[in-house]
């Protein structure tokens, strides 16, 4: 029995859905928990034995400020770490340049030098600690920071477990942070890959990220589609390095949103994991299990957050955390319900938190393996998921690659022709956004935002400049030189990398060294 309402990705749901709206084979596309094609979740337990990993993105201001956040949410009971830095640092640029004016610390926490990364983690035990970072271009330089704070610490790369996004990809697709052209940001992944796999065996080497492109209009079929395209033009780079695609595979993940469309949500994250265990067996021949896994984090949806009635933001989150725990992510991370007009405050922040919490341990949600197996309407809205995400990976590589149907427009294209639909929706009262369009009230009550200290940008500039009178200098410039030599050729550039960090060169001036070589990304240019 079909019906009138249709879902995000523009598929007709059944009014009541019943037998006829499952396909035939159902047994074989859903396995059992924890093995091929992992529908049904990729742990044997989920989270019968222990919960998901509860993790709060934070990171502000300075490096001492984020550092105490940190301390209030591990307090608080969070498992893990997600580091937010600030524009200059995600763009590979140190708080005292000129183009940094502005945007130091306000966005996340400026990270100029291994002084501010120490400075991130300080008391915070990173041998016990999960620490994921949200960080693309810079995403080696960042993480080869963390790993030299470890090691004053006295823990091994062998025992440091996180997470860096470094998702080149998505950047020309949807977000912009970006610093290299495609081609070589992909041979800064693999080698990436090929440095943990040595070195940080136990670090998840990239988060392959939907999230980003959702925020940015895209549909959940277009989310997972562009995200496992991504996804294997990384694998890709990858194999034709020399890797093997069983010893790394394991080490990848992925990163998605969870909207309030709680059903369709379920069906996507079902559908992905379907999808990608059959590209890893199928395109690249993997035979690990763990390389056929698609593990994910999940982050609730900032762009459903509304600046009207901002408290009906958390029951927004609470649904939104749900489809991600009915759906299987590995985390989650729960928005505050102040996102949308600043910077969330302590109280925000710890209530996000306490969100999961309740999900976690005063729901039944951890007594049973993927409750919504066998949903007459579940199953059948996840193999439509399936088709359309799988037709749209194929227009991606009708163009021949990722990278290439990214240089023609395709994917970015299509994200802002969804974008736009949603928009006149709303616009018209078509799609109801509670607050805004509908249930409006006249009058809202105070809300005291949390202000960063202006002053930020002075502070950071005064900290760089009593670095480098303190450091010594012709060690490097040696090192600096190093790096531009391991970029002009083929060895790996994360071990220079490494050294000139520890020798306290500046994150702008490694990115501007590897920018010397490989040049800087603009929009209008084709490859």
């Amino acid at each position: 029995m079909t019906g009138a309402y249709r879902s995000e990705s523009g598929i007709e749901l059944p009014t009541v859905a019943g037998p006829d709206d499952v396909r035939p084979g159902l047994d074989a596309r859903l396995g059992a928990p924890g093995e091929y094609p992992f529908t049904r979740g990729v742990y044997p337990t989920m989270y019968t034995s222990r919960p998901w990993t509860m993790r709060q993105y934070a990171g502000f201001g300075t490096a001492r400020e984020s550092n105490a956040r940190y301390h209030q949410l591990l307090a608080a009971g969070g498992h893990g770490l997600s580091v937010a830095f600030d524009l200059p640092t995600q763009m590979g640029y140190d708080s005292d340049e000129p183009i940094a004016h502005g945007e130091v610390g306000k966005v996340g926490v400026a990270i100029d030098s291994i002084d501010d990364m120490r400075t991130l983690f300080d008391r915070i035990p990173l041998g016990e600690v999960s620490t994921s970072m949200t960080i693309n271009a810079p995403a080696a330089v960042l993480l080869l920071l963390y790993q030299l704070v470890a090691e004053e610490q006295g823990v091994p790369g062998a025992k440091l477990t996180g997470t860096i996004q470094n998702d080149v990809l998505k950047e020309y697709i949807a977000r912009g942070t970006y610093i290299f052209p495609p081609r070589p940001s992909l041979r800064l992944v693999a080698d990436t890959f090929g440095y943990c796999a040595s070195e940080l065996p136990r670090w998840n080497t990239i988060s392959i990220s939907g999230y980003h492109m959702a925020e940015a209009g895209a549909t959940p079929a277009q989310e997972i589609a562009f995200t496992l395209a991504n996804g294997i033009e990384y694998v890709q780079t990858a194999v034709d390095a020399g890797l093997a695609v069983d010893d790394f595979g394991p080490r990848l993940s992925f990163f998605f949103v969870a909207r309030t469309t709680l059903l369709e949500e379920v069906a996507k994250f079902r559908a992905a994991r379907r999808i990608w265990a059959r590209i890893m067996r199928e395109r690249f021949g993997a035979t690990n299990p763990k390389a056929q896994m698609l593990r994910f984090h999940t982050q609730t949806a900032g762009v459903q957050l509304t600046a009207q009635q901002p408290e009906v933001n958390l029951v927004r989150v609470a649904v939104q955390g749900l489809g991600a725990v009915l759906g299987g992510t590995q985390s989650l991370h729960t928005n505050s319900y102040d996102e949308a007009i600043a910077l969330p405050t302590e109280k925000a922040a710890r209530l996000a938190l306490r969100t999961q919490q309740v999900l976690a341990y005063e729901t039944d949600l951890t007594g049973t393996v993927d409750p919504f197996a066998g949903s007459y309407l579940v199953e059948g809205l996840t193999d439509e998921v399936e088709d359309a995400a799988v037709a749209l990976i194929d227009k991606v590589f009708e163009h021949g690659s990722a990278v290439a149907a990214i240089e023609a427009g395709f994917q970015k294209q299509e994200i802002e022709l969804s974008a736009y639909q949603v928009a006149q929706q709303i616009e018209s009262g078509e799609r109801t956004v509670v607050g805004v369009n509908r249930f409006t009230s006249d009058g809202d009550e105070p809300y005291e935002p949390l202000r960063v200290d202006p002053t930020i940008g002075a502070e950071q500039e005064k900290r760089l400049a009593a670095l480098r009178a303190d450091r010594d200098d012709p060690a490097v410039r040696a090192a600096l030189a190093a790096v531009r030599a391991a970029a002009a050729g083929t060895d790996n550039v994360l071990p220079p990398l490494k050294a000139a960090l520890a020798a306290r060169a500046t994150v702008g001036e490694v990115c501007h060294a590897l920018r010397d070589v490989w040049g800087t990304y603009r929009p209008a240019e084709r490859f």
